[in-house]
């Protein structure tokens, strides 16, 4: 599979089981759109970040910063907590607002503390963050590499967006639909509407449909956006990446491909006197049968199990150089 096609994309999202090497295959990917000249940026969405440790450099801050060593690239090791911060504060103005337009005397902080606290907000505020990286990052930069985090939590970030929408023209339905009737039952209707044109609470939800919308489209775009799958030669990962690659098309998401990473060479194999590798080799060469299986044509390189840590440019060169000659 030609690879220079699969990076085609602006926006390239690199995702997978936890431990299959997710994180050095977006760097790769990423340093070698930047040797070819594209201003890049790799975002790391992981919940522990490694991209300080990979690139050998302090990248945490939650700021945009240059990698050392290299032009055009650049990383940002998204805080989340930093995230989820900002998005409680701009969902609690939101429900202040919706209270005091409505004239509710009640104290918002118990509906403030049951909006902000449900187990989805963390993942509506890592989605909110992706999509100022695409639509503000997006103008400025050539190609813009997401590592995600596990695939599980990747698949239900960016397929939060169809979820996200329907909510967002529910409420909205639902406020214009209030303010519609506050308008009948007023007295002097100029100055309600008047009142209404400026509603801060649609107003904002308006702006934020529209973020959304924008964002969607591009995610879903195959000529803009491609999710990349990291699996390594076991069952469980093979079949994670198969189930999750199916709730990408349910998401009406791109799917580019599989990379096949950490395999065993044959030749330490032979070389082993203890028959383990042997074994594992046995055991590998079953498991990529099952790859080509369900991926066949979808595979987009491989990538062999290195003895060390792959840390610094010149190891992620070698990565890079092995997916280019297809494994």
């Amino acid at each position: 599979m030609n690879m220079e096609n699969k990076l085609s994309s602006k926006f390239i999202f690199v995702g997978g089981k936890g431990g299959v090497g997710k994180t050095v295959v977006a760097s790769a990917l990423a340093l070698r759109l930047a040797e070819k000249g594209m201003k890049t940026l790799l975002a790391s969405f992981n919940p522990v970040h490694s991209l300080s440790t990979i690139f050998q450099q302090d990248l945490s801050g939650g700021t945009i910063k240059p990698i050392a060593g290299i032009e055009n690239l650049y990383a940002l090791e998204v805080e989340i907590d930093e995230a989820v911060e900002k998005y409680r504060d701009q969902i609690s103005n939101l429900l202040r607002e919706f209270l005091k337009w409505a004239e509710i005397p009640v104290d918002p902080k118990p509906f403030i503390d049951i909006a902000t606290t449900n187990p989805a907000f963390q993942e509506a505020a890592s989605f909110d963050k992706m999509m100022d990286i695409i639509l503000i990052e997006g103008n400025q930069y050539d190609k813009i590499i997401f590592d995600t985090a596990a695939v599980a939590n990747a698949i239900r970030l960016i397929g939060l967006s169809k979820i996200y929408g329907l909510w967002l023209q529910r409420v909205i339905k639902s406020r214009q639909e209030t303010l519609s009737l506050r308008k009948q039952l007023s007295w002097r209707k100029d100055k309600v509407e008047e009142e209404i044109k400026k509603d801060p609470v649609l107003l904002n939800l308006l702006n934020i449909y529209n973020k959304y919308t924008n964002a969607r489209n591009i995610i879903t775009d195959p000529s803009k956006t491609s999710f990349i799958f990291v699996t390594i030669p076991t069952v469980l990962s093979i079949s994670v990446v198969k189930r999750f690659m199916e709730m990408v098309s349910a998401y009406e998401i791109p799917s580019s491909g599989v990379i096949i990473n950490m395999l065993i060479p044959e030749d330490e194999a032979i070389r082993d006197e203890t028959g383990f590798l042997k074994s594992k080799v046995n055991e590998q060469n079953m498991n990529l049968e099952l790859i080509n299986k369900y991926f066949g044509n979808q595979i987009i390189g491989k990538i062999h199990l290195y003895p060390n840590d792959v840390i610094g440019l010149e190891d992620l060169r070698k990565v890079i150089n092995e997916l280019e000659k297809g494994g």
